[in-house]
């Protein structure tokens, strides 16, 4: 069965069989969450899915009675009885996002729509804290942007600087952080989270504990996650430090070890300065070297010309940008990414600022498979 990449607006097919209404529940879901408040019509549905309309009607019965789905108004008549429209209900269920920064940790509640609804962020020193503090950490945060979601809450999502294992949510060699390699991170905090203390948790220690699943990635992996970058692109992160996420097809690509995207750590200049790797003239020292002093259409060259290398190796459609340094100039490194690529031979991709956070990302790590799409 070809389950197409889950995207909303086509290139997704149903299948009318009773073991696959998972698959079938999700497809429509996606639909809905795509079509935003304007909503979609039952036999709009069917065309886009390949489901037949009594299967439709059964989903979206279904998805109703689930609370999933509501009423969005009705269409505009064709002449026969106007039609009526069916759109998500956004706040039908939850889900948390954490993002661990080297020096931060912030975490936000989206809802189906992928909205913030809760915000939470403090400082924290990643390198010297260590694991049981940044778990210690991680678990206030969940709690205080849980709130009241309760049975709603459908996961916890917890974007970490990598290399990582997604699968098992165990923390490889983090350059420049030695001590965390092997640390199993998922495994800790759904450990905590299910225990229901927290000390000194803002609001009070829960009461019941919060027996969700976590999924654990790396940071640009949970931005590539979200539905923003197309078929083929790179997500390229710069904050302290630099790593990118790929999406090839429409999926995340990780690698068969969990270890692509080391970006930062491609070498531009082997006579460099010393890179926190161990190496020369890697991308990340280059480029932080040059946000240091101030010079931030250096540092978006040297971005352009890794991208570049990423483009002529991949193909991408698109060159995704974000990260706190590039969020404070967009249109520098915009403007010099685009600079660079058009300078160097070949159809030129897309280039633009993703403008949502890395926890955002980490929430559709969990919300993702609720609309078709795997991690």
């Amino acid at each position: 069965m070809d389950r197409g990449n889950g995207q909303s607006g086509g290139g997704v097919s149903g299948v009318n069989l009773p073991a696959l209404r998972g698959h079938n529940d999700a497809l429509v879901l996606d639909l809905l969450r795509g079509a935003g408040a304007a909503g979609l019509g039952r036999g709009e549905l069917a065309e886009r899915t390949g489901l037949t309309p009594q299967a439709v009607s059964k989903i979206t019965a279904r998805l109703r009675a689930e609370g999933l789905v509501a009423d969005a108004g009705r269409g505009v008549s064709t002449g026969g009885k106007p039609r009526t429209l069916l759109r998500l209900v956004p706040q039908a269920r939850y889900a948390v996002g954490v993002q661990v920064e080297r020096d931060e940790l912030r975490a936000v509640r989206v809802d189906l729509a992928g909205g913030v609804v809760e915000e939470w962020r403090d400082r924290l020193d990643f390198v010297t804290a260590g694991p049981e503090a940044v778990v210690e950490a991680a678990v206030r945060a969940v709690v205080e942007v849980s709130g009241d979601a309760g049975a709603a809450l459908v996961g916890v999502g917890v974007a970490a600087p990598g290399p990582l294992d997604w699968r098992t949510g165990v923390l490889g060699r983090v350059t420049g952080i030695p001590q965390w390699e092997g640390f199993r991170l998922r495994e800790a905090l759904a450990g905590r989270l299910s225990a229901g203390a927290v000390a000194g948790a803002v609001p009070a220690p829960m009461a019941v504990p919060l027996a969700v699943p976590v999924v654990v990635d790396k940071d640009t992996n949970a931005v590539a996650a979200l539905p923003v970058g197309g078929g083929t692109s790179v997500y390229l992160h710069l904050g302290t430090g630099l790593g990118a996420g790929l999406r090839l097809d429409g999926e995340v690509y990780r690698g068969a070890r969990s270890a692509a995207g080391e970006f930062g750590h491609q070498v531009l200049r082997l006579d460099g300065p010393v890179c926190r790797c161990g190496r020369r003239g890697c991308a990340e020292v280059l480029c932080l070297e040059a946000v240091a002093r101030g010079d931030f259409a250096e540092a978006a060259r040297i971005l352009g010309e890794g991208a570049a290398n990423v483009v002529a190796l991949l193909d991408v459609d698109r060159v995704l940008l974000g990260g706190r340094v590039v969020d404070a100039r967009p249109g520098v490194f915009t403007e010099g990414v685009r600079r660079v690529l058009a300078e160097r031979a070949g159809p030129l991709p897309g280039v633009a600022v993703v403008g949502v956070g890395v926890a955002e990302g980490a929430a559709e790590l969990v919300l993702a498979p609720l609309f078709g799409r795997g991690r």
